[in-house]
């Protein structure tokens, strides 16, 4: 069937109509600006340890000296510690309203009478309720609401549960184990390959038997321990997307080009839609399609997802899905009188379009709750003015991050977070992220590509951005995990630290609990670690060696530019773009495409 129709009746009315022949939107780049990385391979100088790319100074945001802007929390009027939720002073959307404390009895002026023992006490135990209270209040107005406790979290299936102090039960269930042995060992790294020009390698995944990478015109499944090819599926051309959900029998989806890339422009659009069998290494399918704004020429793509039995591609030429068996069409792009086109959608558990309508200098985005079988919208919710892109966290429950009005202005295309209920489409809270706090990242231009953020027991938890440690010496910077509860808004009070010179990174849900990357200071190891999501406390899953050449080549890989996987005490470190050789004064300097850690 074609594309869904434009939004029924009966829900928000969006500007005049425009006709064909507007600007349309810049054509996808790859994941993430190229990184520059440090030179740090085997046998190499150690870099001293670099801020994060794009990250401003370390800094508390400074008391704006006029209103601050939409999604701009205000500075408290005293600073509790960082990473600690802030009390604003006056009330913002999402955030508990600061309480109002009872008044102590004044002890008189010095001079007068001296106050009688039994009054002494008294005061002292008036002083003390008004600190629990104030202790407390924050933990009581944290609390969760009457969530559904049954509700699956994101893509991971952790089981969802009401937000709130002391961790109500949340966290636990996870899958990893903690080895008998957490040291681990550099297993194998992977060369970089040599190409002509700046070329997307994104996508990894494992399977029981195999690490899978995407390389050039081709998709390599590893020996997980050996790194030894245990098959390679070559392409006709480049890989342009790949989902990171994948099915029980290990299959995913990925978008190529048609051709390979030829100079001088190293272009080839991104058309071809298939299903890559990850257990065998075989293309299951592949297609492609015509419509939307391509008209009689293949359709653009620019990211694909996987939901259920149905694989769903979006990008500016419109949205498409295919049968995940055998690759048959269940829509197709479709020109509409609204000049609507779904850029990108969301999978898991669900499939969420972000669908951007209008006449290009009007234009709006509807999140749209769709039938993965029919395309069909169960719910939808209008974006807010001033959101020219939006970005899908989770579809269960649905959480969709923005940029509203380019406020964020730090280029991670987060200002707001929005709590969707999925099947009414209305908005349950809105979390205002300042960016010189939260270090979530999105690439606005693309529905699912976000890092750094998870969505799992009713709650949204992200890093805060890097800060001084409790030691103040160069080097020791730090962060913290924090989280927000969806159905309130409000912060949570536990919070998982880093340590003096770690930086916590969050991957992914699994179960209850957030399994995340330590990035190290300059003179140790990587670390993984499987943090509580309900407690927050962090266990150690796995850390990789302190030795100077491994410590090299793993610090050649940035978290905010790499892909890192890790499942039963292996770990992958692995880049998302190659560019062609760089000129180097050292013959032992050393760029990879991946490298693998594991304790086993």
């Amino acid at each position: 069937m074609t594309q869904p129709p434009p939004p029924p009746p009966n829900q928000p009315p969006g500007p005049p109509p425009g006709g064909f022949g507007a600007p349309q939107d810049p054509p996808p780049g790859g994941f993430g600006a190229p990184q520059d990385r440090p030179q740090g391979g085997f046998g190499a100088p150690t870099p001293p340890p670099q801020q994060s790319p794009g990250q401003p100074p370390y800094g508390y945001p400074q008391q704006p000296p006029t209103q601050p802007q939409y999604g701009y929390p205000q500075q408290p009027p005293t600073q509790p510690q960082y990473g600690y939720p802030q009390q604003p002073p006056q009330p913002q959307y999402g955030y508990p309203t600061q309480p109002q404390y009872p008044q102590v009895p004044t002890p008189p002026p010095s001079g007068g009478k001296k106050l009688s023992a039994q009054m002494q006490i008294v005061i002292a135990a008036v002083v003390a309720v008004v600190l629990i209270v104030g202790g407390g209040v924050w933990y009581a107005t944290s609390g969760g609401g009457e969530g559904d406790d049954n509700a699956k979290g994101g893509s991971t299936g952790s089981t969802q549960g009401k937000g709130g102090s002391g961790g109500n039960g949340l966290g636990g269930n996870g899958k990893e184990k903690v080895p008998a042995n957490t040291q681990a060992k550099l297993s194998f790294q992977l060369p970089q390959p040599k190409v002509p020009d700046l070329t997307d390698v994104s996508g990894s995944w494992i399977t029981d038997k195999a690490y899978v990478k995407t390389g050039v015109n081709s998709i390599v499944g590893y020996d997980l321990d050996k790194g030894t090819p245990s098959w390679t599926l070559p392409l006709p051309g480049q890989v342009c997307g790949t989902s990171r959900h994948v099915t029980a029998d290990k299959k995913t989806a990925i978008l190529f080009e048609a051709t390979k890339r030829v100079g001088p422009r190293f272009y080839q659009p991104c058309t071809e839609v298939g299903v890559v069998d990850l257990a065998t290494g075989k293309l299951v399918w592949s297609t492609s399609v015509t419509g939307g704004n391509a008209g009689d020429s293949k359709a653009r793509f620019s990211e694909v997802t996987l939901s259920g039995t149905t694989v769903a591609a979006g990008g500016t030429d419109g949205g498409a899905a295919f049968d995940l068996a055998n690759g048959n069409p269940r829509w197709k792009p479709q020109a509409n009188a609204q000049d609507c086109y779904d850029m990108g959608y969301g999978g898991g558990e669900g499939l969420v379009a972000a669908r951007k309508c209008g006449p290009y200098e009007s234009q709006y985005v509807i999140i749209q709750n769709l039938n993965p079988l029919t395309g069909a919208p169960i719910s939808q919710y209008k974006m807010p003015t001033g959101v020219k892109y939006a970005s899908v966290i989770s579809t269960k429950p649905l959480v969709v991050a923005a940029d509203v009005g380019d406020t964020a202005g730090d280029g991670s295309g987060i200002s707001d977070f929005f709590s969707i209920d999925e099947k009414t489409g209305k908005l349950k809270v809105k979390i205002a992220a300042d960016a010189d706090r939260y270090a979530a990242r999105c690439r606005s231009t693309e529905v699912e590509t976000c890092t750094k953020v998870v969505v799992g027991n009713g709650r949204l938890y992200l890093p805060t951005e890097e800060h001084e440690g409790s030691t103040g010496e160069y080097g020791d910077e730090t962060n913290e995990i924090v989280s927000f509860d969806l159905a309130t808004g409000k912060p949570t009070p536990e919070k998982a630290d880093a340590g003096d010179g770690y930086t916590l990174v969050p991957l992914r849900m699994d179960g209850g609990n957030i399994i995340a990357y330590k990035a190290p200071p300059y003179d140790k190891g990587g670390q993984i670690v499987s943090i509580d999501g309900g407690t927050m406390k962090s266990t150690l899953l796995l850390e990789n060696p302190s030795d100077k050449a491994v410590r090299g080549a793993e610090g050649g890989f940035s978290a905010d530019y790499s892909e890192i996987v890790y499942a039963d005490g292996r770990m992958f470190i692995s880049a998302v773009m190659v560019s062609e050789p760089r000129e180097s004064s050292s013959t032992n300097d050393k760029e990879y495409l991946a490298l693998a850690f594991g304790t086993h």
